[in-house]
């Protein structure tokens, strides 16, 4: 990723990819049928909406959602609402739409994170470029987190090149402050301080589905999907992993596991 603003002290991680071919972006295919595929991901939303009724409820703790660059609340809104539902006090990031790690971004997203974790420790969750944000703030601040889980988000691509959204992160460019440092790869850093989830699609059409993977842990897992980038916040499978991760008490971490019935809703790693 490019860089951030110097004074703003909130890199874009820049960690290696798990057998990421050097040059690869997702095929034509998939990037030119995401329209299509989101469509039919918010399909199976409509149609699942029975069973995503037993969803394990929530204990009330703070959530705070991310969206994607170029995106606005709006299009994590029906995530939202799903959670909210559940039990838990959700929020979304409120400061308009996401045209990348501007200052006003950065200062805002700490200073809601701060908001919100004042009387719990908040989870994050964060879609595509808004799953990056949340990782990194989350090393900042793991005080104030409870843990964090992405959608496509491609934190361990190693460059813009293999994203389909690089001539619009190119075009954003000229709103970040230049001469930011570019942060050290993640194998080098301390260890990811809180519990992370990382949720990817295969067929994921705008980033590496390689790239949105980290070394599996103790309190670090990727789990795999079928959908389209596009359609993440809207897929069923991704909400009930999402349930499922933040319906855990606190300091009693563990994998994900598919319920009877649903595993052949999640694809096994690759």
């Amino acid at each position: 990723m490019s860089a951030l603003p110097s004074d703003a002290h909130f890199p874009l991680p820049d960690e290696p990819p798990l057998q990421l071919v050097e040059g690869q972006a997702p095929s034509l295919l998939w990037y030119l049928t995401e329209p299509t595929r989101a469509a039919v991901d918010i399909g199976q939303f409509a149609s699942t909406r029975q069973l995503l009724r037993a969803a394990p409820s929530g204990d009330g703790h703070p959530v705070l959602v991310l969206p994607g660059l170029g995106a606005t609340d709006t299009t994590t809104a029906t995530l939202r609402r799903f959670l909210s539902r559940l039990g838990y006090d959700v929020h979304g990031w409120g400061l308009g739409r996401n045209i990348g790690p501007t200052i006003p971004a950065v200062q805002g997203i700490r200073a809601l994170l701060r908001e919100l974790g004042e009387t719990d420790k908040v989870s994050l969750i964060g879609w595509s470029l808004g799953g990056i944000f949340a990782r990194e703030i989350a090393r900042e601040h793991p005080e104030l987190v409870r843990q964090v889980i992405t959608m496509g988000s491609p934190y361990a691509m190693t460059d813009m090149k293999h994203t389909r959204a690089n001539p619009v992160y190119q075009l954003l460019a000229r709103f970040y402050k230049a001469g930011a440092s570019q942060p050290p790869p993640e194998h080098t850093r301390p260890p990811f301080p809180v519990p992370a989830t990382s949720i990817y699609s295969r067929s994921d059409g705008i980033v590496p589905w390689q790239g949105c993977r980290s070394a599996e842990g103790p309190r670090a897992e990727n789990v795999a999907v079928s959908c389209s980038h596009l359609g993440f916040a809207y897929n069923p499978s991704v909400m009930w992993v999402i349930a499922d991760r933040l319906s855990q008490p606190y300091g009693y971490w563990h994998p994900f596991a598919p319920p009877p019935g649903m595993a052949n809703m999640y694809p096994k790693a690759a």
